[in-house]
């Protein structure tokens, strides 16, 4: 949408109370989300008096789930922007601008919508890493999610789409692209390919001046030997899976319609582990399910406890209108969920903790992301068991590249260059987070 408004001549603006358009990019999986969402947009209504608003847009999946709902309950919006018409975004603000056109309105339409390698982008992060869309939709059927109602059945890009923008991206200096759609594991199916996300990386691996391909949101079934064996193989395949598994009792998995059992999960968990040496494991938990007993969150519990995972994230269940979890009468009480949430998540991070310490003393490639926003002095980087954005970060000491060999004669600090990998001694251990010390500078 911001690459859409750019190309066709509106100014972007990082203060709100300048802006005459305001536009809220909504979020409808959760709960928590759908609350940040409306609140977001309150928040922002009272710059029709403060500031210089004269249009407040909702846009998103909670626009494109609750449409016209949205319009009759928050007056402060002006329209209501669904998932199918992010491409029309330009044409939308004009008219909402226009005295004689302007009224409220829902722009709604089927999801169909998927940009492509021409379409204009705007990369408000760091000029080294991005996020590149593969698919949109899902064809899952998951008791909990509401995605399919929000973006459709799966539709993919093509493979020569993907390539050709991820060849412009490393043009402009990307070191790292982050793969994401709804279902990734699943990319290609609707083209008619097989072993789509296969194909996609064996191609994408060619593309000079990239350095790490990091897929996201592997669901737990078609994980086959040649992907591993790509990830085990291909140094620009970031040993590093994303797979929410969300359960692991075997009622709940059954009752999720999540496809396999406890039995299945391990067996994969453990194939990944042995073909992909090294490999960081994130993975994913929904606590507090219809039906989700002492005995079963016990379960799940102690299976985090023995699995030791790198990084998990714990998600509350929430009834989301439209899926068939909603019809289940065995509700958990919220305050339940919270704590075992709460429990899962306390355990997780002492795990984090003795995996980080486990590191001191280990020499890793850091791609360095730029001076630390918490301390001065301070630098932060990734290795590439560290996404951008969800996962811990590697703190570097900027005077510590005082005693590297291209330090400068006149005793100044030379500052690391975002986008660069450097070799960093793991010198200290946090919870989720790293300290180092520079050993070398990178050749670049």
């Amino acid at each position: 949408m911001l690459g859409t408004l750019v190309t066709e001549g509106f100014q972007l603006t990082d203060d709100p109370q300048k802006a005459e358009v305001v536009i809220v990019n909504t979020c409808g999986f959760i709960e928590e989300a759908k609350q940040e969402s409306i609140n977001t947009i309150l928040e922002h209504g009272h710059l029709k008096k403060a500031g210089a608003c004269r249009v407040l847009i909702a846009a998103g999946c909670l626009a494109q789930r609750y449409q016209g709902d949205l319009l009759k309950e928050l007056p402060e919006l002006d329209a209501v922007v669904g998932t199918g018409e992010f491409g029309r975004i330009a044409e939308i603000c004009r008219d909402l601008l226009t005295p004689k056109k302007r009224h409220r309105r829902l722009w709604m339409s089927q999801p169909p919508y998927l940009y492509d390698e021409l379409a204009p982008r705007m990369r408000l992060g760091a000029p080294h890493s991005t996020y590149i869309k593969v698919a949109e939709g899902c064809n899952r059927n998951c008791a909990f999610c509401a995605i399919p109602l929000m973006r459709g059945k799966q539709r993919s890009r093509p493979v020569e789409s993907i390539v050709a923008e991820a060849k412009r991206l490393a043009h402009e200096g990307v070191k790292e692209i982050n793969l994401i759609s709804q279902d990734t594991i699943n990319y290609g199916v609707d083209l008619g390919l097989r072993q789509g996300l296969v194909q996609l990386l064996r191609e994408l691996v060619t593309v000079d001046g990239l350095r790490w391909i990091r897929p996201f949101y592997l669901y737990p079934q078609q994980v086959t030997d040649d992907l591993l064996d790509l990830y085990a193989g291909e140094e620009k395949i970031t040993k590093y899976i994303d797979m929410p598994l969300q359960h692991i009792n075997d009622h709940m998995l059954k009752r999720m319609h999540r496809l396999g059992d406890r039995a299945a999960i391990e067996s994969l968990v453990h194939r990944i582990r042995t073909r992909i040496p090294g490999v960081s494991f994130r993975t994913a938990f929904i606590v507090g399910f219809p039906g989700e007993t002492d005995a079963a969150y016990d379960e799940l519990y102690e299976y985090v406890e023995q699995s030791q995972f790198d990084r998990v994230a714990a998600f509350l269940y929430s009834d989301e209108e439209g899926t068939s979890a909603v019809e289940f009468e065995d509700k958990v009480e919220r305050h339940v969920m919270d704590e075992r949430r709460n429990a899962l998540l306390s355990l997780q991070e002492s795990i984090a903790a003795a995996k980080g310490r486990s590191r001191i003393g280990s020499v890793l490639d850091v791609l360095i992301d730029g001076r630390s926003e918490e301390s001065d002095g301070v630098q932060e980087g990734r290795h590439e068991g560290l996404a951008p954005d969800i996962d811990g970060v590697v703190y570097i000491d900027e005077e510590s590249t005082a005693a590297t060999p291209k330090a400068t004669s006149e005793h100044t600090v030379p500052l690391l260059t975002a986008g660069t990998f450097c070799k960093i001694e793991i010198t200290d251990a946090a919870s989720f987070d790293l300290v180092g010390r520079l050993v070398t500078h990178p050749a670049n």
